[in-house]
């Protein structure tokens, strides 16, 4: 495949109407989705954000003194972490240290 200054132009046109990298790809036909990002890139077209939409959320702050042990789903309202005190030298209360470690001697069973 060969970049011609129409195909060059074609790609510069889509891009600019906000057509993903692999629509570019199949509307100018004979390349890749990763050939179009990379002459978007050496042409210096903007970058644009992720197609793939994020879930965006705070996280609650926590005492490092505190157990650390996530209590919910990240992304819903009421998510928050234990708030028993933890164990000495532990990120966990006594109870989640319970689920979170095991001693070799009851892993290797």
């Amino acid at each position: 495949m060969v970049w011609t200054d129409h195909r060059v132009d074609e790609l510069k046109k889509l891009w600019n109407e906000g057509k993903t990298a692999s629509q570019i790809a199949d509307e100018l036909g004979d390349v890749t989705r990763n050939a179009v990002i990379g002459k978007a890139h050496r042409l210096g077209l903007s970058s644009r954000p992720s197609p793939i939409k994020r879930k965006t959320f705070v996280l609650p702050t926590t005492n490092e003194r505190m157990c650390q042990w996530p209590i919910g789903d990240p992304g819903e309202t009421g998510f928050h972490f234990c708030d028993h005190v933890a164990s000495a030298g532990r990120p966990y209360c006594h109870d989640h240290c319970v689920q979170a470690y095991r001693r070799k001697s009851e892993s290797a069973a």
